[in-house]
């Protein structure tokens, strides 16, 4: 399979003026490619796939049909935000499953890292193909490729980033307008098309989302403590001026309990870990070192606002010889 490379002559797209061109030529494209047939993708949120969703929908409208499926392990507010920009804002063609229960199920009992991720990878694709069944007409599949992904799979995964649809689904053809982008330019095309800051500048989201965070079996109240303490440390990172300073954060809700008081008697919670760090290719990763005064600050608001828990932690272990995640 021939290898796609990226023109040397190929402008860094680094400005609005730069997206809004290339913005431009992809519209011809992708007209020129699909005429009036349907394009499915599939729309997690994340930057890639959101971007590609926007820049398809100025180009051929409710031909696109996109499918987000919540699998329940989503930070607070995701799923929600991609019903409101692209269904409610953007007009588009957007099947919504809530498959939360169907998940959850699945994962009830098991705490082996490795396979919670399989379950949930292997679920993904089963209610992917059950949705993409029911629709009729669709000729093209849309994915969310960038060049890293070709670069770092030497062509391939640019051509199988949408994984485990069944044999008998076929497509003719591939749209995939931003396979040319580096993830900075993918960022500045999303910012032109109008997309709101909280998905163009998402964080690194592993696949699994919240389950290898819920340390353990995943129960559904620590999932919740987990969600809500998750989004306290967003909230108060982005009131102190950190969310563009610090590549990734996040909390950890283990599977143990601790001595705690509450109401003035003895209670057993769980504790609450904070992670953040910062690198530049993810291969190694430093921790940095946070204002007293916002841990304080997002401690409170934990142990006060999230029930169940009565610890905060922060975690200070550097990649290597710990990793990024903790599972």
């Amino acid at each position: 399979m021939e290898k796609i490379v990226r023109p040397d002559d190929m402008q860094r797209i680094t400005t609005q003026e730069l997206a809004e061109k290339f913005i431009s030529e992809q519209i011809a494209e992708v007209k020129a490619q699909v005429g009036d047939k349907k394009v499915l993708l599939a729309l997690s949120g994340g930057v890639d796939s959101s971007v590609v969703a926007a820049l398809l929908i100025k180009a051929i409208g409710k031909q696109l049909v996109c499918v987000h499926v919540n699998h329940g392990l989503m930070r607070k507010g995701e799923s929600e935000e991609v019903v409101e920009v692209f269904r409610n804002q953007l007009d588009a063609n957007l099947v919504y499953v809530d498959a939360t229960d169907r998940f959850l199920g699945l994962l009830e009992g098991e705490a082996d890292p490795e396979k919670k991720r399989k379950i949930i990878g292997n679920e993904f694709v089963r209610v992917f193909e059950e949705e993409a069944r029911k629709l009729e007409g669709i000729a093209f599949l849309g994915q969310g490729t960038i060049y890293p992904d070709i670069l770092e799979s030497d062509g391939v995964k640019a051509h199988h980033n949408v994984g485990g649809l069944p044999e008998d689904m076929q497509f003719e053809g591939l749209v995939e307008p931003v396979k040319l982008l580096y993830k900075d330019e993918v960022r500045v095309v999303g910012s032109a098309l109008g997309l709101p800051d909280t998905m163009v500048y998402r964080q690194p989201f592993p696949g699994p989302g919240l389950g290898v965070r819920c340390l353990g079996a995943i129960d559904r109240k620590r999932l919740e403590a987990l969600r809500e303490s998750d989004a306290i440390l967003r909230e108060e990172f982005d009131n102190a001026g950190l969310t563009s300073q610090v590549w990734q954060f996040f909390t950890v809700v283990p599977d143990f309990r601790s001595t705690g008081v509450r109401d003035g008697k003895r209670a057993f919670d769980w504790p609450v870990i904070i992670r953040a760090v910062n690198t530049v290719d993810a291969m190694t990763a430093t921790v940095p070192e946070i204002d007293w005064a916002v841990l304080k600050k997002i401690t409170d608001r934990i142990l006060k606002e999230v029930p169940g828990v009565c610890r905060v932690l922060y975690d200070l272990s550097p990649k290597a010889p710990a990793t990024i995640e903790w599972e």
